[in-house]
């Protein structure tokens, strides 16, 4: 029986000076283009481009700044031919993104946080990324109760298929993300990291994003979020062996080494 088809790389570059892991390193816009430059080479299927840090507890972004952070980025990476995804709540960064050259829009809120965003992607004919989250990740972790982490993740997930939908949204430009790290504590992204398959039923793609996040630590021990770098590859094999569509990252390069290796030996 042929092998399925591994999961296509986003590469992350974050453009802001607090996001947990790379928050910083390419605050300025012609490092983060050489960035997104680099993660293409190394085998990025499109580069995921945010100006906003959405670790518990971070503070909202003003619109102004947001845009002065992406939108050069993006335009700068869509002028030499590079796919770009928008990673923001804001439906004014997303229609500028959009304009700028994006053809994915990423939204941690599942298009709820910004009563524009429907509307935006469904003018659009960009993919569009659905995470689970609830509240915001000022206020998430303190959300992070289930009875049934799976099924509740899967349903609020499927709900918000239903509005992307009856919003004018092809269901076949729809992808879901369950959110690790977003409003879960350990034993829930566990939960859903054992129950991936369970996702593919909802009749869209499938992304995870789990890379370098403190899910990692808690299993594997103390380590900073630039020290993950193995648990991160462990997380995405194991997206692949639930048959993910995507996998979000920060290291490219090492992901698709190991994906790549994991295909080889399975074959």
């Amino acid at each position: 029986m042929a092998l399925a088809a591994l999961p296509k790389i986003l590469g992350v570059v974050n453009v802001t000076p607090d996001s947990f892991s790379d928050g910083g390193r390419y605050a300025d816009a012609a490092a983060a283009i050489d960035a997104g430059l680099r993660l293409r080479d190394e085998g990025a299927a499109i580069i995921d481009v945010g100006g906003e840090s959405t670790r518990p507890g971070a503070a909202p972004v003003p619109l102004d700044i947001e845009l002065q952070r992406v939108i050069p980025v993006v335009a700068g990476l869509a002028r030499q031919g590079v796919p770009v995804s928008v990673d923001s709540m804001k439906a004014e960064v997303m229609r500028r993104a959009l304009d700028a050259g994006a053809t994915m829009l990423n939204d941690v809120s599942a298009l709820q946080a910004d009563a524009g965003s429907l509307a935006v992607a469904a003018e659009s004919d960009a993919d569009v990324v659905l995470m689970h989250m609830p509240g915001n990740p000022r206020t998430m972790q303190g959300l992070a109760q289930y009875a049934d982490v799976v099924a509740e993740v899967r349903a609020a997930l499927a709900a918000r298929i239903d509005a992307a939908v009856a919003a004018g949204i092809p269901r076949a430009r729809l992808i879901v993300d369950p959110g690790i790290g977003f409003g879960k504590k350990l034993p829930h992204n566990l939960a859903l990291l054992r129950a991936l398959e369970r996702f593919h039923d909802l009749g869209v793609g499938v992304m995870l994003g789990a890379s370098h996040k403190a899910l990692i630590a808690g299993v594997a021990g103390p380590a900073a979020a630039d020290r993950r770098l193995g648990g991160s590859i462990a997380i995405a094999l194991r997206g692949a062996e639930a048959g993910v569509h995507w996998l979000r990252v920060h290291d490219v390069l090492e992901t698709r080494q190991a994906l790549a290796l994991w295909q080889a030996v399975r074959a």
